[in-house]
């Protein structure tokens, strides 16, 4: 951990050498996150509802995700970078030092200008909290937090499969952005709207759905089950085979020569 928050320490120190660029770039992810925002409105301007939920509500789910996305990618930039690291050799001098490689690529690169993402789901729940219309007792606080940190969790674990991938392929797999930011997305709007097909396939295979639409559930008293209330805990098993697949790919790779 104290080796891990140096890195943090010389990441931030760098980043700030340039303070106009980086609110800049801090300004540039708010903005492209607003557009989203701007979708969900566009949408309740033409309809009172979505699949029964009200545009408070929906804005809950917008900014669970927004905020679980932002954190694992801000924690997890660097196996997000993975095929570059990869690519150019800098792997293969990772591999000679005396600490682990998952810290040492977690640790090399953090984009602190992403949190300007985080600053606009903070916005978008300081709004839609109260509007919402939940009474907000100590369970459903309680709910809410944990489909926030096991979403990062999930996001996290999506991100470090991607790095597993390019042990095999060099380059990044561009179909894995439809788990991560394609998750993001979609993750806009409870995920029964896309049908029951699609509802079991991110409960079963990618549990993006066990954080964010089933304890919504709960959360808007349409489950009363305090089942429903934990189902965010049942997302995380989903790392053992993340870490097992990059434990897999790190045994099976060889250097790229670069």
């Amino acid at each position: 951990m104290r080796l891990y928050m140096k890195y943090f320490s010389m990441h931030l120190q760098s980043q700030m050498q340039y303070k106009v660029s980086f609110f800049l770039t801090a300004l540039g992810q708010f903005l492209v996150s607003f557009t989203a925002l701007l979708g969900i409105w566009f949408m309740f301007m033409r309809f009172n509802t979505v699949e029964g939920f009200s545009f408070p509500q929906v804005l809950l789910c917008f900014a669970t995700m927004l905020m679980a996305f932002s954190l694992a990618e801000f924690m997890g930039r660097g196996f997000d970078h993975f095929p570059r690291i990869i690519s150019n050799g800098e792997f293969d001098r990772m591999l000679v030092r005396p600490r682990r490689v998952a810290l040492q690529v977690l640790a090399s690169q953090m984009e602190f200008s992403r949190l300007g993402r985080l600053v606009q789901a903070i916005l978008v729940f300081c709004y839609a909290i109260p509007a919402s219309g939940v009474n907000w007792t100590y369970d459903k606080i309680i709910t809410l937090c944990l489909m926030v940190i096991c979403g990062s969790i999930v996001f996290f674990c999506l991100f470090l499969i991607y790095a597993a991938i390019s042990f095999f392929t060099i380059e990044g797999l561009e179909f894995m952005n439809i788990f991560t930011d394609g998750g993001r997305e979609f993750g806009r709007y409870p995920f029964s709207v896309y049908g029951k097909e699609a509802l079991r396939f991110l409960t079963y295979v990618i549990p993006l759905a066990l954080f964010q639409y089933y304890p919504l559930l709960y959360i808007l008293e349409r489950k009363t089950s305090s089942f429903y209330m934990f189902m965010p805990l049942l997302a995380l098993p989903f790392a053992i085979p993340a870490y097992a697949f990059w434990r897999f790919g790190l045994s099976r790779y060889k250097s790229t020569g670069s």
